[in-house]
């Protein structure tokens, strides 16, 4: 009988899903205690979930429709796929500005209205095409607000269309900086961005700080023309802030991946209907990597991309593992080794790291553990949860 239980809420790539062995993983869409759930973008905010489970993955990058908040006070990773859908992203964006530049979106609906019958077909479309003429994209710029993985590929396509690019992003990572073109122009503040670009680009999360990022006040410092993109989420934009910009003439297009009611159909709105990650290769490289991140988690106790929780790997010196998920409180280590220490167990291998509020531990012993430990352990003022993960036997 297969050990794990994994709960699937959405389509899942079939790629991803057969890397969990079928002897000892059962999936589907009807698990009653999952040990894990793989989910794309159902909203799991209004579900009732289950006390068995360990472990959430979301098959791609962003997590906002995951109660991550109430996972983190169970001790539960929520685990996302960062980077897996990024050229998939980036190939939408370059799309997109093209479609404004060359005024592409007018352009066909014009010839949309023309007679394959009319005589005159080839005089009405030498007359029509002088409305649409565009710009290209060379010696233009683009400004790219969020320089992690999809916006340091879209700073590097641009690049080589020969754009000038400026960034800005306070909370770049050390791997994103050196993957980061050296011709990307580093900009103080969103301020310095909007002013200065032809083309703004956005791919940031959306967090608290994030809602609104683009708004009415900022908006007003757009160079008359520019052209926004927004491929990250709807909430990063204030629809009633680019309607007035639309309006006004400050933006000549906003192009987007989240139509909304208020903008929909409004002249310059060029919008798509969330198609960011859908090609076959973006949901198969974020169904692998979500799985075996899960698996890693599930099996070993180690966690990769979780949201929630630090990365932390440890390979195991010894057959015995205790996985703890506290807060991020004193002496909680302290405390986790003198409960081992009371068992009578010698600790091979231990380590403790943090990530904001949440800690996580892992303690590698040389004989088996008993539940009179496990119960210990999960006593302890400030644990969130326990697991005992001897090694797999397979």
């Amino acid at each position: 009988m297969p050990k794990y239980q994994i709960l699937v809420l959405n389509q899942v790539s079939q790629v991803g899903l057969r890397r969990f062995p079928h002897e000892v993983y059962s999936v589907g869409k009807d698990v009653a205690k999952p040990d894990g759930i793989l989910v794309r973008s159902a909203d799991m905010h209004s579900m009732q979930i289950a006390d068995s489970v360990a472990a959430i993955g979301r098959a791609g990058a962003g997590t906002n429709n995951i109660p991550v908040k109430a996972m983190s006070a169970r001790g539960v990773p929520v685990f996302n796929a960062p980077g897996a859908n990024a050229n998939a992203v980036k190939e939408l964006v370059l799309a997109g500005m093209l479609l404004a530049a060359r005024n592409l979106v007018p352009a066909i609906r014009f010839v949309e209205t023309l007679s394959s019958q009319d005589e005159a077909l080839a005089k009405k479309v030498e007359d029509g095409k002088k409305q649409f003429a565009g710009i290209e994209l060379p010696h233009h710029t683009l400004g790219v607000i969020g320089l992690g993985k999809i916006g340091s590929l879209i700073a590097d396509v641009a690049i080589k269309l020969g754009m000038n690019v400026l960034g800005y992003d306070p909370e770049i990572t050390v791997d994103a900086a050196w993957s980061l073109p050296s011709q990307v122009r580093k900009a103080h503040s969103i301020e310095e961005v909007l002013k200065s670009s032809h083309f703004i680009t956005l791919h940031v999360p959306l967090l608290d700080v994030t809602r609104n990022l683009i708004n009415a006040k900022n908006l007003d410092m757009v160079r008359p023309g520019a052209i926004l993109l927004n491929f990250s989420r709807e909430e990063i934009v204030d629809a009633a802030a680019v309607a007035a910009a639309l309006e006004a003439r400050r933006l000549k297009n906003y192009v987007t991946d989240f139509p909304s009611a208020s903008l929909v159909g409004r002249s310059g709105v060029i919008a798509v209907p969330h198609l960011g990650a859908s090609t076959r290769e973006a949901e198969d490289n974020c169904a692998v990597m979500v799985v075996d991140q899960m698996r890693e988690f599930l099996e070993h106790g180690n966690v990769m991309n979780a949201v929630n929780f630090p990365d932390m790997v440890m390979q195991r010196e010894a057959p015995y593992r205790i996985a703890v998920a506290n807060a991020n409180v004193p002496n909680m280590v302290g405390q986790i080794s003198s409960a081992v220490a009371r068992a009578g167990l010698n600790i091979h291998n231990m380590l403790n790291r943090s990530k904001a509020d949440m800690a996580y531990t892992l303690v590698d012993v040389e004989a088996p553990v008993n539940e009179t430990l496990i119960d210990e352990i999960r006593a302890v003022r400030g644990v969130l949860g326990v697991r005992y993960l001897p090694a797999p036997t397979n």
